[in-house]
């Protein structure tokens, strides 16, 4: 574990980085307070903050507070105070003000190693329950609160200049692969989809059911071809099962960031222009716009220079 050690007493400080770096911790030793909480916000693969009550520049306090607020459910950060003084009051503070756990100087061996090991335990259970809530249990890719929390950065992006595109997924007759082979070879038709979109560098969630989102940072034709590649790749899945394997077709819906645009705006246009490539007979690939346009006509149009979406 990085661990970031916070003691503005020589001895002392040696005597803790040296117990942890025995038990193969990587450990960042700093007097000051301020200069401690710098780093603990640049580096974000720091698991613990173990700090003196009375740094430099700050109190304990502050800092177990300021340490706080860098923590997200994102990246857990374990934080410990240590000091000499016997004021229950003053250890009462520390954990009210956000430290996980308290410990008395001189540090000793045994009860630092345990203290860690439960901050060990505290990350991993952490992590699992922000897996839990952030993943889809079937597919393993973004569920759908993920999804549009991913969303956030891409779209502040776009709204300062840069390229966003959003495409629409769904499994072509899905309810008649449930209905003639079961729930079974329908879940194993939606995880062959997921794989197969989860390979593109991008983000991408699935909304519910047989539906998927992606948003990639790329403009409208880089869009258009990498849905049609995925649209080919759909096409040549099959799902085993006794006697003739399942084959599935996907349509796409595709659609690029406009001025004044939000996610929802943005998935909206693609999602009508998925609507469209389901009214002109599935499996195709169709570009927001008006009126929306197949794969081909999008890239006739925009390489004619014309606006499409």
């Amino acid at each position: 574990m990085r661990v970031v050690l916070v003691e503005p007493a020589l001895a002392e400080a040696q005597s803790v980085a040296g117990l942890l770096k025995a038990r193969h911790h990587d450990v960042t030793v700093f007097a000051d307070g301020q200069a401690a909480l710098a780093y603990l916000k640049n580096h974000s693969d720091i698991g613990a903050l173990i700090t003196s009550d009375e740094p430099l520049s700050m109190s304990g306090i502050e800092l177990c507070w300021e340490a706080r607020l860098v923590a997200t459910t994102q990246r857990p950060i374990y934080v410990m105070m240590m000091s000499a003084a016997d004021d229950d009051g003053k250890l009462s503070e520390a954990l009210d003000s956000g430290a996980d756990d308290v410990l008395r100087k001189p540090a000793v061996a045994e009860e630092l190693y345990a203290r860690l090991r439960a901050a060990e335990r505290f990350a991993s259970m952490q992590r699992e329950l922000v897996r839990l809530a952030t993943t889809d249990s079937l597919t393993g890719m973004y569920n759908r609160r993920a999804f549009f929390e991913n969303a956030a950065e891409l779209c502040s992006r776009a709204q300062s200049g840069y390229a966003l595109s959003a495409i629409m997924i769904d499994i072509d007759h899905f309810k008649k692969i449930n209905d003639a082979h079961g729930h079974d070879v329908g879940d194993d038709a939606i995880c062959a989809v997921a794989r197969e979109a989860m390979l593109e560098r991008a983000i991408i969630g699935r909304l519910g059911g047989e539906e998927f989102a992606m948003l990639l940072d790329r403009a409208l034709p880089e869009a258009l071809a990498l849905a049609e590649r995925l649209r080919l790749q759909m096409e040549a899945i099959q799902i085993g099962v006794e006697g003739a394997p399942v084959k599935l077709t996907c349509s796409f819906g595709v659609s690029q960031w406009e001025t004044g645009h939000t996610v929802d705006r943005l998935l909206k246009r693609a999602d009508m222009a998925l609507y469209e490539a389901k009214l002109n007979g599935r499996n195709r690939v169709m570009a927001a716009g008006d009126p929306p346009l197949t794969y081909s006509e999008a890239g006739r149009v925009v390489r004619s220079g014309r606006r499409t979406a």
